[in-house]
């Protein structure tokens, strides 16, 4: 045996008992109970730490394409460090990069960029809007095609010309061309024609601080986005695609996805960090102005959001980690509309949704079953996302009771600050390993650049 991991509390999506994980050859090779284990060369002791399979994190932002852009906000390898702390061993990437890859040439790019930089495993989901290149997108292992709901500006950022559609007709098509080659197509759902009236009234009132943004963008409780998620379901029931809808954040938006499922269609959707944990008060967007905003999800839709996490309406948790400079987002207090939207997000969201389970939120069990068994399974990553013989040893070591206060210092992203700052949290993570291999030890990324490896996606329909 390469190595034994000891007495750890192991926790899976079904149960957690006390027991060893042996590994060989970057696999688990089997569970034994103590005082069962076989010799190993690397004995690692886990007594007191639960041991979760790694995250898979299915909505990334890495910032760093195949030519220069985004990069003075996080690169592929600063990206996967932050994994790495973490406690993410797979990390998936949206194609708001320059160039956005929508083609076999870019896509081809931008996975020499990983394969050269990332520390833990990878994919990316290119945009599926050339339909030629789709079959071939398809063929590359993805997990997932990636578009956004708003128009093609042509604009720099974030929805470079390439990746937004807001056109029905096209929406549909681009649906009807996922379902031939069998591969979930992403939707950031936005209604931008109704944003547009929303914004006026608050321009024509001189209202443009970020107040006046999280405002709009939540007004009549969330019109923009349940229109939005409607006209993608309706889309969805007549292209026959998997629809995974990003952004779940209103109660009413649950709702809908909730009565999709029960009438058959094949739609799953996520949640991400900032929706439960993040500026729901208004306070704390008072507070943080535009370093809260992603988008401000008003206090009276938790409920319905952690309900439909926990009965699994809500399939996933995952990060939309988006990081942008300090002074990206300081103009906000001027002008929210010029603010970068997005948070860093990716090192501590993991202790978060721990925290939470120890508050009595949700089960320690169906959170693991949120951020990694859950994504592994409906996006087809091979080989991930439990603990059971045969898959990759993708551990992570996380003391629970370990309580501990999030510091900007302690950011590993280029931008250097958290929304989370001074924050406490339960649950830190002491060791993270992918395949095997310890990536990240006692405060400390000890991960190669290149270790990494594209986690291919079989989509199993």
């Amino acid at each position: 045996m390469d190595s034994l991991i000891k007495n750890g509390l192991l926790i899976t999506s079904k149960n957690r008992v006390t027991a060893s994980i042996g590994i060989k050859d970057g696999l688990i090779a089997d569970i034994y109970e103590p005082g069962e284990e076989p010799e190993a060369t690397e004995v690692i002791d886990a007594k007191g730490l639960a041991i979760i399979p790694g995250a898979i994190d299915m909505h990334s932002h890495h910032r760093e394409g195949s030519e220069s852009g985004f990069e003075y906000k996080d690169t592929i390898y600063s990206s996967t460090q932050q994994c790495a702390a973490g406690g993410v061993t797979t990390s998936i990437a949206m194609p708001n990069v320059n160039p956005p890859p929508n083609s076999r040439e870019l896509l081809k790019k931008q996975f020499a960029i990983y394969e050269r930089d990332a520390i833990v495993d990878w994919n990316f989901n290119p945009a599926p809007t050339i339909n030629d290149e789709i079959p071939y997108l398809a063929e590359q292992g993805i997990a997932a095609f990636k578009i956004f709901m708003v128009v093609d500006t042509g604009r720099s950022y974030p929805h470079m010309p390439g990746i937004g559609v807001h056109d029905h007709g096209r929406l549909l098509e681009i649906m009807q061309h996922c379902a031939k080659v069998n591969v979930p197509l992403m939707i950031h759902p936005h209604d931008q024609a109704l944003m547009d009236v929303i914004e006026k009234e608050f321009w024509e009132r001189q209202e443009r601080d970020a107040l006046a943004y999280a405002k709009a963008y939540a007004a009549h409780d969330g019109l923009i986005w349940e229109t939005a998620i409607a006209t993608i379901l309706r889309l969805q029931r007549a292209a026959g695609c998997h629809l995974h809808i990003l952004h779940t954040q209103t109660a009413g938006s649950v709702d809908l996805i909730r009565q999709a499922k029960a009438n058959g269609q094949k739609v799953t959707c996520e949640i991400n960090p900032w929706a439960l944990f993040l500026g729901c008060d208004w306070s704390t967007i008072e507070r943080l102005g535009s370093y809260a905003l992603s988008y401000w999800v008003p206090e009276k839709n938790l409920p319905g959001l952690w309900e439909g996490l926990n009965d699994g309406t809500i399939d996933i948790v995952a990060t939309d980690h988006a990081p942008h400079t300090t002074e990206e987002k300081e103009i906000g207090w001027q002008d929210g509309w010029k603010a970068h939207t997005g948070t860093p997000s990716t090192q501590f969201y993991i202790s978060m949704l721990l925290t939470a389970a120890q508050e009595g939120q949700i089960s320690l069990e169906r959170a693991v079953d949120a951020i990694s068994t859950n994504p592994a399974r409906i996006f087809g990553i091979q080989k991930k996302g439990d603990l059971v013989p045969g898959n990759y040893a993708d551990l992570v070591l996380v003391d629970l009771e370990n309580e501990y206060e999030v510091k900007d210092e302690d950011v590993l992203s280029l931008t250097g600050w958290t929304p989370y700052a001074g924050r406490r949290l339960c649950g830190k993570t002491i060791r993270t390993l992918v395949r095997g291999h310890t990536v990240y030890k006692d405060g400390e990324v000890v991960g190669e650049k290149g270790f990494g490896k594209q986690a291919v996606a079989k989509y199993p329909g």
